[in-house]
This record gives C-alpha cells, structure tokens and sequence, in this order.
C-alpha cells in the first residue's frame, strides 16, 4: 500500500451549503475569488488550465455530488488531488478542504495555502449572501484571518 500525504482543514460560512456549492461548481470563474488563481480557461468538459501565483496546472474534476461533495484532480500543481466536503449546520455549511500531496516535506504550507483559501471561500460566499455583487467582487481586498 502506497502512503500519499493528505491534510483537512474546515471553516464554517455563513450561508447555505447550495450556495457555497454553486460556488465551487462554477470552477472556471474562481479566479474571482480565490487569491491564488490569476486566470483559468476549460479547454475540455470539466477540465481547466489553470494559471496561478503558485505555478500553473491542470484541474480535472472527478467527482460531484451536489451541495455535499465536489472532487479535483491536479496535475503539475502543488497537489496532486484536492476535494470539498459541505455539511450543512443550520443555516450555515461547514466546509472540509482535503488535498493529497506527493512531498510530505511540503505539508506545512500546503495547510497554510488551504487555510487561506477556505477563508477566500468564505469571504466571497458571504458577501453574495448579504447580496453583493460578484461583478464587484475585489479578492485582493479578503481579509485573512490569524
């Protein structure tokens, strides 16, 4: 049996699990909220070139199950395969962000990176729910937390 390095990280977001859903299933306009994409294009049915400020790789989706689960494979990135699990808690949804990777020596900022984007997550979630629009959406304005 091959061991591959897996981290979790989750976050609760104000707003209900189809929304951050819809979110998530809208792959190619990420770049609109995640800091660390700069530009994304499918160049097939479900599979994205990504362009990001860690490099750039290709997204296959492997697995969609609506608002619960919402599966990635990556090649050429940072990790090798990363997933969504959405569990609703009341109105809110808790999110689990879970990516393999192939360097275990890579493991601390690879949690830091998956911190960063469920926080990116939550910011863009949160403020469509309380109706902003997602054409004004500034991601260089996400607020991090410690």
């Amino acid at each position: 049996m091959i061991f591959i390095p897996r981290a979790e990280r989750k976050i609760e977001i104000n707003t209900p699990a189809k929304r951050v859903f819809d979110i998530l299933d809208n792959i190619g306009d990420s770049g609109r909220w995640n800091l660390a994409v700069n530009e994304m294009s499918e160049t097939s049915e479900g599979k994205f070139d990504v362009k990001s400020t860690v490099g750039d790789f290709i997204l296959s989706r492997t697995e969609i199950i609506k608002n619960e689960k919402l599966s990635l494979k990556i090649e050429g990135g940072i990790f090798s395969a990363m997933g969504y699990l959405l569990s609703p808690k009341g109105d809110n949804t808790e999110v689990v962000l879970w990516g393999e990777f192939d360097d275990e020596k890579n493991e601390k900022i690879l949690v830091k990176a998956a911190e960063i984007l469920l926080e990116c997550l939550k910011n863009f979630a949160e403020y469509l729910e309380e109706g902003g629009d997602p054409e004004e959406f500034d991601k260089k304005q996400i607020i991090i937390a410690p």
